[in-house]
């Protein structure tokens, strides 16, 4: 029997005052109900609002280190419940075991982080003009956040916003999305249990109108973080723009591999092909395209059709290499995009096709994709797909690849495979994204470093992860003081 889960707002589970729920299925078993939440209102979210602001200034006064003290004991409880959470989130998003187990490991380590980071938290001193004179900064919250988060990373993201908005003396509402919000569940139980004061963050579920909306648009919040789609995106900053909310967007994602001819090519076909069909394909720094130097084309595009065709796709839960889209819909759009590659004449080497049979029939499964003979100018090659399809693109030279690779609107996440030091740093000098890297797959990010992207891929305000994450959840006072 599925359980029924509540919001948590002022420390407290409860249920939406719509009324009304929906229901979270397997994506790999569309027939089983893993969770039922709350459908929740503009009535639940100023609930929220009220909670948080509330506490505001409570949280604030707390200490750096008592906060961080709160943040790691978190940690520690999510450790303590890694295998459970690792479980829903396979449940419900689909991941491999492998897969969402890293992620929890992730969201544990970030909570240990910035229960560290917390610390820091405080400000600098300068050297004044004149004597008698101290000048400095002092490092103040925001006030209440608005965190509003992905399906694709259900606990990593949510948690990347929330511990260093917590770290740095705000409070928040987090708006989960309902493709799988129960890792969500599992975090605000791990930092109740950890002491978080009622108020400080709080959960509510719903859609992107009935609880996003009014959540970015209300006048009580002083920040917004979001991650999703470039589409939305743009909207939530320009809805946040209008009563100068600090605001910080990060979007969709184009992300090339160049593979150039000093390249050990069966390596080179590993690393584009966890890159683009690990996570099946759902993350905004999935490799989608495969820029390809002409002497090794035809040899890499063998190579990497034969990778893609020894991957195991099934339940998560059985830990196979790929797992299922998360949801009908996700997959009937990776199923159309097959279909305009073909149709704009593309080679389909491998995949493409709707997995059927067996277990099969039950779940949203897709054959890894691989087209060669890609025009950069199609939609296969400049549109985000967010399914496990790799779109391979031949260069005749550096200088081409290059200007492939940047030929797009995004700028995410960058890679190229190359034994020529001088191509590489050319490359991580001159591509056009907020991440870029040697000999490695574009996806894969480090906690303590900033993330984000360019072009359409960002707002460009300020970068998540790291000591950029605190720098956006803080107002920088100067002080002048004479005596």
């Amino acid at each position: 029997m599925s359980r029924t889960h509540g919001n948590f707002i002022d420390g407290e589970w409860t249920d939406s005052q719509s009324g009304e729920t929906f229901e979270v299925t397997n994506p790999a078993a569309a027939d089983e109900v893993v969770g039922v939440y709350q459908a929740s209102t503009e009535a639940d979210v100023e609930a929220a609002l009220d909670a948080a602001v509330a506490a505001q200034d409570e949280w604030a006064s707390t200490p750096g280190p008592s906060r961080g003290a709160v943040l790691r004991e978190a940690g520690n409880n999510l450790e303590a419940r890694k295998e459970e959470a690792t479980e829903v989130l396979v449940r419900e998003e689909g991941k491999t075991r492998s897969e969402a187990g890293g992620e929890v490991q992730r969201a544990i380590d970030i909570f240990h982080y910035y229960g560290a980071k917390a610390r820091d938290v405080g400000g600098s001193v300068k050297s004044a003009s004149a004597p008698g004179k101290d000048l400095y900064t002092k490092h103040e919250p925001l006030g209440t956040v608005a965190l509003v988060t992905p399906w694709n990373y259900p606990i990593a993201i949510p948690v990347w916003k929330l511990a260093p908005a917590l770290a740095a003396g705000n409070t928040a509402v987090l708006k989960p999305a309902s493709e799988a919000p129960g890792v969500v569940t599992v975090v605000l139980e791990c930092l109740d249990d950890a002491g978080l004061p009622d108020g400080a963050a709080n959960v509510v579920t719903g859609s992107g109108g009935d609880v996003g909306t009014p959540l970015i648009e209300s006048e009580r919040v002083d920040g917004v973080s979001f991650t999703g789609s470039t589409a939305v995106g743009t909207m939530v900053a320009e809805t946040a723009a209008v009563d100068l909310k600090r605001v910080q967007c990060e979007m969709g994602g184009k992300n090339p591999t160049v593979v150039m001819p000093s390249a050990d090519i069966e390596e080179a076909a590993e690393t584009v092909g966890v890159g683009a069909f690990g996570t099946t394909g759902q993350s905004c720094t999935a490799t989608s395209r495969a820029i390809v130097h002409e002497d090794v084309y035809d040899e890499f595009v063998a190579a990497i059709s034969d990778y893609a065709e020894s991957l195991v796709v099934g339940d998560g839960l059985d830990d196979p290499d790929v797992g299922p889209h998360v949801s009908e819909d996700e997959l009937s759009s990776t199923l159309e995009y097959v279909d305009i590659g073909s149709e704009a004449g593309a080679t389909l080497e491998t995949g493409g096709s709707r997995l059927s049979g067996g277990d099969y029939d039950d779940g949203h499964f897709v054959e890894p994709t691989v087209f060669s003979g890609v025009d950069n100018d199609s939609r296969i090659a400049q549109e985000e797909i967010f399914g496990p399809v790799l779109a391979v693109v031949e260069a005749g030279s550096f200088e081409e690849a290059l200007d492939l690779a940047n030929d797009v609107d995004y700028g995410l996440s960058a890679s190229i495979v190359t034994q020529d030091l001088s191509e590489g740093k050319r490359f991580v000098n001159e591509v056009e994204a907020g991440v870029a890297k040697i000999n490695e797959k574009t996806t894969g990010l480090e906690l303590h470093v900033p993330f984000g992207g360019y072009k359409d891929s960002s707002t460009n305000t300020y970068r998540e992860q790291g000591d950029a994450g605190l720098d956006f959840f803080s107002s920088v006072k100067t002080i002048y003081e004479n005596y």
